[in-house]
């Protein structure tokens, strides 16, 4: 059979609705300056879809830093892997303040997030070693075990008994042999909001012989007393062996990072074939990147802004009688019952007739008559947002109940 001819007649989950989807519901083109408020379609809209936590992605320092150092450097410097040819003064002291912020003792720059997390899990394990992992990890990880050659055990999300039970077979097996146990959960989980059981997990190492890596990229700069992450928030920074964290989110910028023990991390620098075959991060990446973590520090004002949004809107929604969850972060979930044809017609009224751009989702990512709504809060936003936010929800609301999204016929967007 030919290849394309395979793979057409099976175009995924999400893919076979890309003919009515595109454009619209996926791949839609936000326009304008990264805000609160953006245009889609030419129409302006609340916009709740982005994880600029802190609103750095038009902060006026950060875009006078981007295009200085653009002017200064190009995007092409430095050519080639760290490596190689590509190491610079400035990588490496965004590595060491990185380490610092986290409380480790060392940090290595990674390209990006999805990439950078794959390539660490790949490198940290071998075909020995068993990885025992929360069922709701994020999908680079789960792309991480699939290339794994040894044995993983899952455990039910967030649930510290179900872990522990996975951490006596995986004791059982690893006995006698070569091989050895890494623990992968996140300190918040990107769709329901939820934080990691960071101090449980971190706990059960008085029982049982693992390593613990934590992917943090929604809690790094939201989490935490001083932003360095929901380790810092749960007071178990220490007990996290491997810290990870893209900057797509709270630093509004690209590439990712991940800290911990100084031999450790020589050991992930040397070895980590992602890094080690590929081209280094621009140095006006860099040099954003080190603007935007001194605000982050310096600017503590910016996430209590985040915050007073976030228990803003969580807490209207809550009055109003939306099931958010069990979020205790940024991230707000609102879950509905309905079927794909209303979550469509529900998301084209928000959009077209309440002015409000936000994400849904649906089966298979949560199960069939589910619909869940996605915000994001961040500093930017406003309380006039917020308040006609809520208004939009409460008619929705309504609207749903009354099954209006059922008798709406889905058109062409």
């Amino acid at each position: 059979m030919d290849l394309f001819e395979k793979i057409l007649e099976k175009p995924g989950p999400i893919g076979q609705y890309s003919k009515i989807a595109h454009g619209y519901f996926s791949f839609p083109k936000l326009e304008g300056e990264i805000g609160n408020r953006m245009l889609f379609r030419g129409k302006e809209r609340i916009v709740w879809s982005l994880n600029n936590y802190l609103g750095l992605a038009n902060h006026p320092e950060v875009r006078k830093v981007d295009a200085e150092a653009a002017a200064q450097w190009g995007l092409a410097y430095p050519m080639g892997a760290r490596m190689m040819s590509g190491n610079t003064d400035q990588h490496e002291q965004l590595e060491r303040e990185l380490a610092a912020f986290v409380g480790k003792a060392d940090a290595m720059l990674m390209n990006y997030g999805y990439q950078g997390i794959m390539s660490a899990i790949d490198c940290l394990v071998d075909r020995h070693d068993v990885i025992v992992y929360d069922a709701e990890s994020h999908a680079c990880i789960i792309d991480a075990l699939r290339m794994h050659m040894g044995r993983r055990f899952v455990f039910a999300h967030n649930d510290v008994e179900s872990c522990e039970k996975q951490l006596q077979r995986a004791v059982e097996l690893v006995k006698g042999t070569k091989g050895a146990i890494l623990v992968i959960t996140e300190g918040v989980f990107g769709m329901a909001g939820d934080q990691g059981k960071l101090r449980e997990i971190v706990a059960l190492k008085e029982k049982y012989p693992f390593r613990l890596l934590v992917d943090d990229a929604h809690g790094f700069g939201t989490m935490g007393k001083t932003g360095a992450g929901t380790g810092e928030e749960q007071g178990v920074q220490e007990g996290i062996d491997l810290y990870f964290s893209t900057f797509a989110k709270s630093m509004a910028s690209i590439g990712a990072f991940i800290a911990g023990d100084e031999a450790v991390i020589n050991y992930l620098r040397y070895n980590s074939r992602s890094q080690i075959f590929a081209k280094s991060l621009p140095m006006p990446i860099v040099i954003g990147n080190l603007k935007r973590l001194e605000l982050l520090k310096k600017h503590p004002e910016l996430r209590e802004k985040l915050w007073y949004n976030v228990r803003r809107l969580q807490q209207g929604l809550r009055e109003r009688g939306f099931n958010i969850g069990k979020t205790n972060s940024p991230v707000t979930p609102v879950y509905l019952s309905g079927n794909a044809s209303e979550a469509a017609n529900l998301i084209i009224d928000i959009r077209e007739n309440y002015n409000i751009f936000l994400s849904i989702v649906v089966y298979p990512v949560v199960p069939k008559g589910v619909m869940l709504l996605r915000l994001i809060p961040t500093a930017v936003h406003t309380d006039e947002d917020i308040d006609q936010t809520l208004q939009c929800f409460s008619e929705v609301a309504v609207k749903l109940k009354e099954g209006y999204y059922l008798s709406q016929k889905l058109v062409a967007v």
